[in-house]
């Protein structure tokens, strides 16, 4: 009897505590009531233990936790999926995987701990984070081994590990043994698909989904935008928006790309009019796709308002900006702007100086170009990439310092590619460089032999120092080779749908119509040429 009084008054005690730890406490406060957990020998308490690991979780002091977790002789269940959940939540995936292999030992023990349904999806979880597919397969085979196959939190998770590991395969497989697939499971196998880019799988799993979320819809449009089907996903946006799902910032990031590649200005300026109104123009980001796109399509005013207005600017904004003003040629104006982005104490990173660099080589600033270049590994500590030296390149180039642009080359730490070859062979072509035209050549004959533009330009490099010999050799190499054109194509964008029409191409529904109509404004135009040709001459007499 005395016993039972001790365990209930031991509850009570216990009871006592719940409250304030399920209320919003900091760690100072939780600091205090483990003080009294103490006072009252109750610090061996798997249950009390717990609560406070999960005020540890909220605070992000995972340090603590460990050490509450230390001082339990023997944790349960609960406390090991506490500890387990928090580490994974503050991004301690291995010390999560060591606690689950610690309760794993613990379970051949005489009072075996066995893994629930809350134990697996975060040592799932951080299995994928720590992209270690192989020990997440280990876990798989325990779902089957402690009997927890029909939990769909689990599966979703194993699904989801599946697919950001790349491995497809078995992520198809997981989802085709699934009980019940929900809303969260065909999401993740789409995302998968679209991820990697195989979006004919993407499609055919999307177009047999029972119930599409907004994360469906947003996984179709990105992965368009990703390999390229720009008019595909901007088709996936329109089809969004005539079932009734609004857009997203997720979604609109991912479709404003489309929009900038398609020059779909009326749609992504309806796409500016629905963040505007829906106070979404907050998010940095969404007013940095929405600066790109206005960039691409040629809208530098509207670009430059919206970056104005901007509550926060963060690299990327100053980047855009800098790299679409020195694009449209607007040189002056992105070395300003960039001198803006020092004042604002903003830390440039690599693609700021790709901007700035093409902003030097559009205005002949070879000097500033050189002393930007240096700045960039001296004062911000930035490795140059290829497109740097690229740029560095034009910008010599472009200026006549021809010896220096192959001096930089032949220094790269990596081997110059056909764009930048390509790019010294045509400052040749404006100087008249016969020398380094033909080094330029050589290299390009090997990394693009198949490309008759080089030719031309070195063939017009002969004609204007009047080698005619040289000339006609490479027009017979022209001529001898099998060159594929690319068919000519344009876009235009009518009642917020861009059409893309490729010569040559006939297989849209509405050619004949197109043709017919091309034919009429044709027929009038010679008839409007033969009045003019048989009325008399005005002689102002």
């Amino acid at each position: 009897m005395a016993t039972r009084i001790g365990a209930l008054s031991i509850k009570e005690l216990e009871d006592s505590f719940v409250p304030v730890l399920q209320s919003r406490i900091n760690m100072i406060e939780l600091k205090k009531i483990h003080a009294q957990v103490v006072k009252y020998s109750l610090s061996q308490s798997n249950f009390l233990v717990t609560k406070m690991v999960d005020v540890c979780n909220n605070g992000g002091d995972l340090e603590y936790a460990s050490l509450l977790f230390k001082q339990v002789n023997e944790p349960n269940v609960f406390l090991y999926n506490a500890m387990i959940r928090a580490s994974t939540n503050n991004h301690m995936y291995g010390l999560a995987i060591s606690l689950y292999k610690r309760m794993l030992r613990d379970s051949q023990a005489e009072n075996p701990i066995l893994p629930d349904k809350f134990t697996l999806p975060f040592v799932i979880k951080s299995c994928a984070a720590l992209a270690c597919p192989f020990l997440a397969k280990q876990v798989h085979a325990h779902m089957y081994k402690f009997g927890l196959m029909s939990h769909s939190i689990t599966e979703n998770a194993l699904l989801d590990m599946y697919t950001k590991c790349d491995y497809l395969n078995e992520a198809h497989k997981m989802f085709e043994e699934m009980n019940l697939r929900d809303v969260i499971a065909w999401n993740n196998l789409i995302s998968g698909c679209a991820g990697m880019g195989q979006m004919k799988k993407a499609r055919t799993l999307f177009d047999k989904m029972p119930y599409k979320s907004i994360v469906s819809w947003t996984a179709m449009i990105s992965g368009y935008t990703h390999i390229g089907s720009y008019a595909e996903a901007l088709d996936v946006f329109r089809q969004m928006q005539m079932v009734g799902i609004e857009p997203d910032e997720i979604s609109i990031v991912s479709v404003l790309p489309a929009c900038a590649q398609l020059g779909a200005l009326e749609l992504g300026k309806w796409i500016h009019m629905y963040c505007d109104k829906n106070r979404l123009l907050r998010k940095t980001c969404i007013s940095n796709a929405l600066i790109e796109m206005y960039m691409k399509c040629g809208c530098i005013n509207q670009a430059s308002q919206l970056f104005e207005q901007m509550l926060e600017r963060d690299v990327i904004s100053w980047s855009t900006m800098i790299g679409g003003l020195a694009n449209h040629g607007k040189a002056q104006k992105a070395i300003q702007l960039f001198h803006e982005m020092q004042r604002a104490k903003v830390q440039p990173n690599d693609i700021t100086f790709i901007g700035l660099l093409s902003a030097c080589a559009h205005a002949g600033f070879w000097n500033e170009g050189l002393m930007y270049f240096d700045s960039m590994k001296k004062d911000y500590h930035i490795q140059p990439k290829i497109q740097h030296y690229g740029c560095l390149v034009d910008l010599l180039g472009r200026s006549g310092c021809l010896d220096q642009a192959l001096n930089i080359i032949k220094k790269m730490p990596m081997n110059a590619d056909s764009k930048i070859w390509g790019s010294l062979l045509s400052s040749c072509r404006t100087y008249s460089n016969l020398e380094i035209a033909v080094i330029a050549m050589e290299h390009l004959q090997e990394l693009e032999p198949e490309d008759t533009g080089n030719y031309v330009l070195l063939s017009n490099i002969y004609a204007d120092i009047g080698k005619w010999k040289d000339v006609s050799r490479l027009r017979k190499i022209i001529r001898g080779k099998s060159t594929k054109k690319t068919p000519g194509c344009s876009l235009i964008e009518v009642n917020n749908e861009v059409q893309e029409f490729v010569a040559g191409d006939d297989t849209k529904p509405f050619s004949e119509d197109i043709f017919w109509l091309l034919e009429l404004l044709a027929l009038h135009q010679d008839r409007t040429r033969d009045v003019l040709d048989i009325m008399p001459e005005d002689t102002g007499e």
